[in-house]
């Protein structure tokens, strides 16, 4: 069974399943929907701040997943260099 958090509870929560980056993905394509959606300025003023809300989270997803992968690279370039060095 998975865990569920106050920011995941939404559309997006089966997609707790996939791996991080499937996750990363997903969350980019349902912002930029967001985004397009936002662009025509034809929605009442409750969605448009439903949307911009849950667009807020998407990216802050997306930037926590971006942290973690830059992390993950420099503990892999870390270990490289700890190789070499002996």
């Amino acid at each position: 069974m998975s865990k569920k958090t106050a920011a995941s509870a939404g559309p997006s929560t089966p997609e707790l399943t996939l791996d991080p980056v499937a996750r990363f993905e997903s969350s980019m394509k349902e912002l930029e929907a967001i985004v397009a959606k936002m662009e025509h300025g034809d929605l009442p003023l409750e969605e448009s701040l439903q949307l911009f809300e849950r667009g807020v989270v998407l990216t802050r997803e997306c930037r926590e997943a971006l942290a973690s992968a830059e992390l993950r690279v420099k503990n892999l370039l870390a270990a490289d260099n700890n190789i070499e060095a002996d």
